[in-house]
């Protein structure tokens, strides 16, 4: 088991938590904008697969191939994010401590590799967090998110059924 292995154990909650969020929303508020200067709901989803997907190909050399989906729609973009980051998933699971200490450059700063996964991790965190805001605006349930919501009945449910 390796020094790291809980940074890939949290990522791959936040994977659920990420594409659980996006599942709560309606196909038809996929053009919702809270404000003029934000980002529509699927303009979020794109921002977070480009992001992701540029951030662990760039700055952790994990490629899994293009990064955007080839359609601009809410299940494309949750089953790319799926596909893709399960792929790294993967790939991070198999990564020894000394792959994870090794510098690579964050954007002009030399960071360890774990230190990359985590920043990676709380940029996800932070657009999820706007999101659940663009969820409760919509007055949507809003899925577990770091244990149960107002919408969970004291279960940790990541994501509802239809």
């Amino acid at each position: 088991m390796s020094t790291y292995s809980f940074l890939v154990d949290t990522y791959e909650t936040e994977i659920l938590k990420i594409t659980g969020t996006w599942e709560a929303f309606p196909d038809d508020s996929m053009s919702f904008r809270p404000a003029t200067k934000s980002r529509t709901v699927l303009e979020q989803f794109e921002h977070q697969v480009k992001s992701e997907g540029g951030w662990m190909r760039d700055m952790l050399g994990i490629d899994v191939g293009e990064i955007l989906p080839k359609d601009y729609s809410k299940r494309a973009f949750i089953d790319k994010y799926t596909v893709d980051a399960t792929k790294r998933l993967a790939i991070l699971r198999g990564k020894p401590d000394s792959w994870w200490q090794e510098d690579r450059k964050f954007f002009d700063v030399p960071r360890s590799r774990a230190w990359v996964l985590l920043r990676r991790m709380h940029h996800a965190t932070h657009h999820r967090g706007q999101l659940v805001v663009y969820l409760r605006l919509l007055e949507q349930r809003v899925p577990s998110i770091y244990g149960p919501t107002a919408d969970t009945d004291d279960k940790v449910i990541y994501r509802f059924e239809k």
